[in-house]
């Protein structure tokens, strides 16, 4: 095998192109996997490229770079519209792994139960990708195809997420169902973002269910329904088994399809309760 740790952008995507790499950042899942198998694929590390880390807002909307850990996420100063994805970051393994692990590994790892995904759906999120080909976005709902599946390159890397301007309106919240609370692969979980006019109703909902789909995905149903609905304690209610129909959970050893969905339902009532609360839920800090 070889180890590459290139520290420009330009020289990452030489080597990207010129040959077949494991790509590795914060390596949290790389090693699980890896198991007490010997490494032997080439493994290009790009924890010391310039550039990668960090969150930047801008005329357009907030980059957050590619090697930017969760707990990076949970400490920097982000719109109410992020709290769901600050929330989620302090969900993702523990404390150690939220100091190492990246927010491009858990999109690349392309896991149903990806706990920034769900977050980054509801907040319109785009994938900044890079190749010595050039550079290009992709938003995340077409990014990810199956369990494992991305649609990058051979050549490509992800250099960077993407939250346009529109999007970091309103309020979220994020809620998770395991067998316990801390390091545990989700049965299901929800990031809900909800927008309020000047009236007090409903201006825009965004809705995303992980775990319960081979992908994550939005409830653009169950959004619309939202759309004009006054923005208090009854908005919950308004949450139907029809909205969550586009879902496909599977039963496995953590829980049966049936129960993930009747679980789904209710958590997605929480988290549209949690982000429309008066008193907002305790923010990352």
């Amino acid at each position: 095998m070889r180890y590459a740790r290139p520290r420009s952008l330009d020289e990452a995507l030489a080597l990207r192109a010129g040959g077949r790499w494991r790509v590795i950042a914060g390596g949290t899942d790389f090693y699980p996997a890896q198991g007490a198998a010997p490494i032997e694929d080439d493994v290009l590390d790009i924890t010391a490229v310039a550039g990668l880390r960090g969150i930047e807002t801008g005329a357009d909307g907030w980059r957050i770079g590619a090697t930017t850990t969760w707990t990076d996420i949970v400490r920097t100063e982000l719109p109410p519209a992020f709290d769901a994805l600050r929330q989620a970051a302090r969900e993702v393994g523990s404390v150690q792994v939220q100091n190492r692990a990246t927010i491009a590994g858990n999109l690349c790892n392309a896991s149903p139960a990806a706990d920034g995904v769900p977050p980054l759906l509801a907040l319109g999120a785009e994938v900044e990708i890079a190749s010595v080909r050039g550079s290009r976005r992709q938003p995340l709902s077409d990014f990810i195809l199956g369990n494992r599946k991305t649609a990058l390159g051979a050549d490509e890397l992800v250099t960077a997420i993407r939250v346009p301007k529109a999007a970091g309106t309103g309020r979220s919240a994020f809620e998770k169902l395991g067998a316990r609370r801390y390091l545990v692969i989700s049965i299901a979980m929800v990031a809900a973002r909800i927008a309020v006019d000047a009236s007090g109703n409903v201006e825009a909902a965004a809705i995303a269910v992980g775990s319960c789909s081979p992908v994550a995905m939005r409830l653009t149903e169950l959004e619309t329904a939202l759309v004009g609905r006054p923005a208090d304690a009854t908005l919950a209610r308004a949450v139907e088994p029809r909205h969550l129909a586009s879902l496909s959970p599977i039963d496995d050893v953590r829980a049966s399809a049936a129960y993930r969905r009747e679980a789904a339902r209710e958590i997605v009532a929480r988290a549209i309760a949690r982000a429309v609360a008066a008193d907002p839920v305790e923010r990352a800090a």
